[in-house]
This record gives structure tokens, sequence and C-alpha cells, in this order.
């Protein structure tokens, strides 16, 4: 790690932002509270722009499953994200894993849909293997979503699917989950970019932010 990147951590302070490269990101875990439950698995893809239009690059993608030490089965769980005690138990040592991914990301900023569960894991994992958290910023889709489309009556990123008949392979696995959430945002970016200022990442943050005070007054 260089001195000025090392100094950037220590701080706390944000690093530089790709325009033009941006990953969507969804992790599995081992239940639902992200101060308790474990990251299990990391799927993210990569968006480029062109023309003030973001596509997604399926070449350039990353999916990981992190090795689990003690793996309590839990058939509810494991049944929902389909990531068995074996495939848990032969995956990638956590510091090799999540150092690829901070390789892998660069300075491309973070999209989920209900970022902050994405978030708290990840940066939880991040913290207690390599001793820092990302400095990339996040966002997340599903207040962009209500701010594009504030007559529709969803939350949920299936009922999301549904509105925009979008089709995911399999629903709670990591990879295509991620793949359903980019294509969302493909398919609200024209009339977001209407609400924006500009296509810059900082632009949809601040969307985000509308559309979380219009859930509010909602």
């Amino acid at each position: 790690m260089s001195l000025l990147a090392g100094l950037r951590r220590w701080l706390g302070g944000a690093r530089s932002v790709s325009a033009a490269r941006w990953a969507v990101l969804d992790v599995e875990t081992s239940g639902l509270d992200p101060r308790r439950d474990r990251l299990i698995a990391i799927a993210a893809i990569a968006l480029n722009f062109e023309r003030d239009n973001p596509r997604v690059v399926l070449g350039d993608s990353f999916e990981v499953v992190l090795r689990q030490p003690e793996v309590t089965p839990d058939k509810a769980n494991i049944l929902l994200h389909g990531i068995g005690v074996g495939a848990q138990r032969a995956g990638i040592e956590p510091r090799t894993a999540l150092e690829a991914f901070e390789q892998w990301l660069g300075d491309a900023p973070l999209i989920a849909f209900h970022a902050a569960f994405d978030a708290a894991l990840i940066q939880r994992a991040m913290r207690g293997v390599l001793g820092h958290r990302l400095a990339n910023p996040w966002v997340d889709l599903e207040p962009v979503a209500a701010a594009v489309a504030p007559d529709v009556k969803a939350r949920s990123l299936d009922e999301w699917l549904i509105h925009y008949d979008i089709e995911c392979a399999v629903r709670h696995q990591a990879a295509a989950d991620t793949l359903a959430t980019a294509e969302l945002l493909l398919r609200l970016w024209p009339a977001a970019r209407t609400q924006m200022a500009d296509h810059g990442f900082a632009a949809l943050q601040s969307l985000a932010a509308r559309g979380r005070w219009l859930q509010r007054l909602g």
C-alpha cells in the first residue's frame, strides 16, 4: 500500500471516484443481522459509461465465496442462497478474497439495492480482516427508484423487478441478483438522467437522498 493510500485510510477521507466505471454489488450472508452475521459471498459487475449512458460489462465482473471456518448447518439460510456447507468450507481464505475484491473494485463507486446492509457486512469484514474500510462511496438504488417512479408502490427488489419485467435467473444468488440490479439501474437511468444535473455519481447520490425524502413524506 502506498503512503498516500494509507494516509487516506487512516484519515477516513474520500478517494478519487471513477467517472467511467461504477460497480453494482450484492452479497450473501449467514443471516440478516449485519452486526452479527457473517459475509459468505460477494458478487459484483462493472458498469461503463459511454455518452452518459451506462452499459453492463459482463467480462468485468467479480464473484467469490469466503471460506467459513465454522459453518453451522442452517437449512433455511442455505436454501436461500444455495451455498452449501461444503462450498463455504472450501471457499477462498477471507484475506485473499477481500484483497482481490478491493483490487478489482479500484476507484469504482458502489451501487446496491438496500445498500446499507451490503455496506455494513462488507465494511465489517474489511475492518476485521484487513484492518481498514473501503473508502469508495455507495448509493442505494431503492430510493433512486422511488424518486424516478414515485407512483410505483414497490419497495422490495422483487417488486421492482416485476414492475419492469426484469427476469432474475436465480433469485437470492449473488451473481444473478447483481445482474438483475444492474438491469434495473439501466431501466431507471433514462428517467433518472432527466432529474440529475449531470451523470456523475454525486448526482445519483443526491437523487437517492431525494427519494428517501419522498418516502418519508409518503
